[in-house]
């Protein structure tokens, strides 16, 4: 599989990664064991968990393989911290927590150190250069490799990126960024997207896929039995894409798959892994024969006239302050 640089460093990934979301809890220990040595097996390298996958679980399933079935080495290991089990409080992103958190999450893995650590998402409560610090403390430690964030918008990406370029040599530059991106969700564009380019920082799309619909699983109404949209939890994950918007742009996709002999799924995991920007989008599959299909993508670059129509059905509104006012 080809690697890329992540952001601007020199740490090369896997162009497609694989993701821990229901390891430990919808995905047992067999699958992802075999989940895991089909994505090594196929040169994958990145591999995608958090410490609040299945409550910790995935980290320790994903440590358990680690031990003897994929040597540690060949794997960029990249997990998150900051998000907690608390309504009144879901994100803290005090110093305290993040780095007891990151021991935690070192202990269910069974490393020394992770590649990649995120921040799950920004905390209003606390002071950005204190969560920052925390990225710093990590890395100077060696607990992690590089630092990166999840689920921050334009300006709090932009604020965090240049916090910690002012200070080269004694603050961790952010590698990557971590935000939904699909045919189906293209917000990041407007600003996350024009930041992390100029920032110098790699994007790693999750549902890619769009949650599962851009496979055209649900069109026709249709919700197959074994699918996320059939289950009782993952079920209003999936719901918001499932409207007359989204299904004109899968018939779009379904369409140009037909037309280049290939699945509709190629067709969306080309698109996003192709844009400028994107480092690598996780892919989170429910056991080896899915994620097959994903990797199949591999040898598939779309013509330009098919991205253009792609872009085109599915191209986001952002009229001012995004365009020139004088054009509106």
């Amino acid at each position: 599989m080809e690697q890329r640089h992540l952001g601007r460093t020199g740490l090369r990934v896997s162009r497609i990664g694989l993701g821990t979301l229901t390891w430990g809890r919808d995905t047992d220990e067999h699958d992802a064991a075999d989940l895991l040595k089909t994505f090594w097996e196929a040169g994958g390298n990145l591999v995608d968990t958090a410490d609040v996958y299945g409550d910790g679980e995935a980290e320790y399933l994903l440590g358990q393989l680690m031990d003897g079935l994929v040597p540690r080495r060949d794997l960029v290991i990249s997990t998150k911290a900051g998000s907690v089990p608390d309504p009144d409080r879901r994100v803290d992103g005090s110093r305290g927590h993040l780095l007891s958190a990151l021991d935690a999450s070192l202990a269910r893995l069974g490393t020394d150190h992770v590649d990649v650590w995120h921040l799950h998402s920004y905390d209003p409560a606390t002071p950005l250069e204190e969560t920052l610090q925390a990225l710093d403390i990590a890395v100077a430690s060696g607990r992690a490799r590089y630092a990166g964030v999840a689920d921050f918008c334009g300006w709090q990406l932009a604020r965090a990126a240049t916090w910690q370029l002012a200070a080269p040599g004694s603050r961790a530059r952010l590698a990557s960024t971590q935000m939904e991106y699909s045919l189906l969700q293209r917000g990041v564009e407007r600003e996350v997207l024009p930041a992390a380019l100029d920032t110098g920082i790699g994007l790693l799309p999750s549902s890619p896929l769009g949650r599962g619909v851009l496979t055209g699983k649900y069109r026709g109404d249709a919700v197959p039995q074994d699918s996320r949209g059939a289950s009782e939890h993952m079920a209003p994950f999936v719901e918001p894409y499932l409207d007359d918007t989204a299904s004109r742009i899968v018939d779009a996709v379904t369409t140009a798959a037909d037309g280049l002999a290939v699945t509709a799924l190629q067709v969306a995991l080309a698109w996003v892994r192709d844009r400028p920007g994107v480092t690598a989008p996780v892919v989170g599959a429910r056991n080896a024969q899915q994620l097959a299909a994903a990797l199949s993508v591999e040898a598939l670059s779309l013509p330009d006239e098919i991205c253009r129509a792609l872009d085109d059905v599915s191209a986001p509104v952002h009229r001012y302050p995004d365009h020139d006012w004088s054009t509106l």
